[in-house]
């Protein structure tokens, strides 16, 4: 009986642990979206540091208030001035703007709000193909129909502040069509019914309740499209006249920032390569700037 009692219980086998494949595959994708998201930060980082490590010794040395209140751009004399440069870039994207606004924001209204399904389909596609067509070739119309149709109308050479400005206008027009009709489409139905069922015009009730409800939409969707219009190179290199100098008039040739650096970054040395750098440093805060102005329109908006 005692042996009986005694006896050595069998050990129990635990059981082994499956290996998951899913578990590993989502472990893998965790890591390769990490890498993603990193590659993209390192890449911005990558490139803010070497235009700032480049760009910043040649403001210093020129000075800053030289640099940038300067009205001489002469590198054989070593003025460097991009004050006219500037002036330029501003004034091509508020003609820009005074352009592509109400155009961009007028159709994006239309396809929201009264176009029939059949002209949605046509105008739509439209939008979007205006969107993939490179910048060299607005440039090109620019030059082969606009120039030309500047001078026959205003006279001069048609290389002017009003050509850039048109032509920015027409490219930022996809951007500001497409976000303004998403923020447009996001107002609640019940805002537009409610100003109805109070009498209002269709018409009225998009202008007083739709678009004011919509703003912050709107507004990031018009800076984006200056972010995009202040960038511009290509085509404005192409119909502006590329002159450093204020312009007196809209009908005057400019020179804008971008254009300024893809001119002259092929033959530059020493301070001049420098001096392009500091360009692009100047150019690169506006852009943070809009970028800046943008997310806070959008995080309101969201917040809302």
């Amino acid at each position: 009986m005692i042996l009986e009692n005694n006896k050595v219980k069998p050990k129990t086998l635990k059981p082994m642990k499956k290996f998951n494949v899913l578990a590993v595959f989502e472990w893998l994708a965790e890591r390769v979206f990490f890498l993603c998201a990193m590659a993209a930060v390192f890449s911005v980082a990558a490139i803010t540091i070497f235009i700032f490590i480049k760009g910043v010794p040649a403001i210093q040395e020129i000075g800053l208030f030289n640099f940038t209140l300067g009205t001489k751009w002469k590198p054989s004399a070593e003025l460097y001035g991009i004050l006219p440069m500037i002036t330029g870039s501003i004034l091509a994207t508020i003609g820009a703007i005074v352009i592509g606004v109400p155009v961009g924001l007028f159709t994006a209204v239309y396809l929201s709000e009264i176009a029939s399904p059949t002209i949605i389909r046509i105008v739509k596609p439209a939008v979007e193909l205006l969107a993939g067509i490179p910048s060299v070739l607005y440039g090109f119309f620019g030059l082969v129909v606009i120039v030309p149709l500047v001078s026959d109308v205003f006279g001069g050479s048609g290389y002017s502040l009003l050509t850039a400005s048109f032509i920015l206008g027409v490219m930022i027009l996809p951007t500001i069509i497409s976000l303004s009709e998403a923020a447009l489409n996001a107002v609640p139905r019940e805002f537009k019914e409610g100003a109805l069922a109070l009498g209002s015009s269709h018409i009225n009730a998009v202008f007083t309740v739709l678009i004011p409800a919509a703003k912050s939409g709107i507004v990031a969707a018009i800076i984006l499209g200056v972010g995009r219009a202040i960038g511009e190179t290509m085509a404005v290199m192409l119909v502006a006249g590329n002159t450093p100098r204020i312009p007196g008039s809209i009908l005057d040739p400019i020179r804008t920032m971008t254009t300024n650096i893809a001119m002259e970054m092929n033959y530059a040395v020493d301070l001049h390569f420098d001096a392009l750098f500091g360009t692009g440093v100047v150019l690169f805060v506006f852009i943070m700037i809009l970028n800046f102005i943008t997310y806070l329109f959008v995080h309101r908006n969201t917040a809302k």
